[in-house]
This record gives C-alpha cells, sequence and structure tokens, in this order.
C-alpha cells in the first residue's frame, strides 16, 4: 500500500478554544489509484492533504508514505518525501516568482533528480503553455499559473500527487483537458492520484470517493 492513514488527528487553535478539524481519519490509497477527496468548506479537506505531505505536523494517528512514517520524519526527510515520492499542487499555485514558466515546471524535476527537458517540453505544449515558457508568474492569468502548478509537480514524476482544487480557476472545457492530461500521466507513470474538490464532475471522473464530514471520512 502507497499510502496508509491511521486514527489521524488535527486540532487548530480558535478564538473559543480548541477547534477539532480531523477526528480519527482512516484511509488507503494503492499505486495506481485516483481518490475524489470531497466535502463542505471547513471540513478538513486541504488540512489532511498538508499532513499526508508532511507540511504541518499531525496531532495524533499515523501516515506511512511509501513505507515511511511521516510523523517520524524530521524537517529533512520530509523534504526528501515532497522531492522524490509525492507533489503537491497547491490551491493558491506557489510559483517561483523570480523563475520563467520553464524554470518553475523545471524546478521540482531538478529537485527530484528527474528533469528531462524533452518531456517537460511536451508536457508544457500539451498543458497549453508552449507560447508562455519564457514569461513569468506574473505575466499570467490565475488558469495559466495553475496549469503551471500543475506541469511542475507532473514533471517531477512522484509517486504520488495530492492536488487541492486542481482546475478551480479553469474553465470547463480547459479544466476537462487538463484532468484527463493528469489522468493520462499518473496512469503512464502508475502514480497514484487524490484530489480535493468540490466538483461532483471532476470526482465522478475518479476511480474512489472520500467524503470529509465534521472531521471524519463519512
Amino acid at each position: 500500500m502507497l499510502l496508509r492513514v491511521r486514527d489521524l488527528t488535527k486540532t487548530y487553535p480558535g478564538a473559543e478554544g480548541p477547534v477539532q478539524v480531523l477526528s480519527g481519519i482512516d484511509l488507503d490509497l494503492g499505486d495506481g489509484e485516483t481518490l475524489a477527496l470531497t466535502g463542505e468548506s471547513g471540513s478538513g479537506k486541504s488540512t489532511l492533504l498538508h499532513l499526508i505531505a508532511g507540511l504541518e505536523p499531525a496531532d495524533g494517528g499515523t501516515i506511512l508514505l511509501a513505507g515511511k512514517d511521516v510523523g517520524k520524519l524530521g524537517d529533512g526527510g520530509r523534504a526528501a518525501l515532497r522531492r522524490g515520492t509525492v507533489g503537491v499542487v497547491f490551491q493558491q499555485f506557489n510559483l517561483i516568482p523570480s523563475l520563467t514558466v520553464a524554470g518553475n515546471i523545471a524546478f521540482q524535476a531538478r529537485l527530484a533528480g528527474r528533469h528531462d527537458p524533452d518531456g517537460a517540453a511536451q508536457l508544457a505544449q500539451r498543458l497549453g503553455l508552449g507560447d508562455h515558457l519564457a514569461k513569468y508568474p506574473e505575466a499570467l492569468s490565475g488558469g495559466q499559473q495553475q496549469r503551471v502548478a500543475i506541469a511542475r509537480v507532473l514533471a517531477a514524476r512522484p509517486r504520488l500527487v495530492l492536488a487541492d482544487e486542481p482546475t478551480g480557476n479553469l474553465d470547463e472545457a480547459t479544466a476537462e483537458r487538463v484532468l484527463d492530461l493528469m489522468l493520462e500521466l499518473v496512469a503512464e507513470a502508475g502514480a497514484a492520484l487524490m484530489v480535493v474538490t468540490h466538483s461532483e464532475r471532476l470526482a465522478s471522473r475518479l476511480g474512489r470517493r472520500a467524503h470529509l464530514s465534521r472531521g471524519r471520512i463519512a
């Protein structure tokens, strides 16, 4: 099993005391599987992705990713996991403003030691970014920045792709094309894909669904 989550809990401080965001989450995901993570705003979907990627510490429970206990890794170990095993498509893009589109796409692949210039150029072309490679993020629309963020993760060929509303800034036709490409590329790599989404249409395209409600998977 690529990902195994057991009894995961997370609490944040609130104005009136601690707020329980995740309450005993259990989740499994194997190589090649695709999963839609749905739920109302504030149900903990993005938090769960961040915990799996080692971006935040859990309060309790375990996350085993590619045989490693994420909670027992130090900062260096979690960073290494994000370089080589897991890629995150953030809702806010998190592009590097000082790098061109081409540089942003290559960034994570270089860190992982998997940079393929020809493959990256083909990926950019397929995502409609071929004419924008020399531009900087500030010159792009929100939808174009979203596609760069997706390309950056896919170019590194991680075993697990975590995507937080990856088509939220795209029109419906472009969203369909981007999702098709994501599914095609993760299938080619034998990778797993977990997508946070509010879109019923997108969720229906993935192999499985997990619905978060009141901090639990319903």
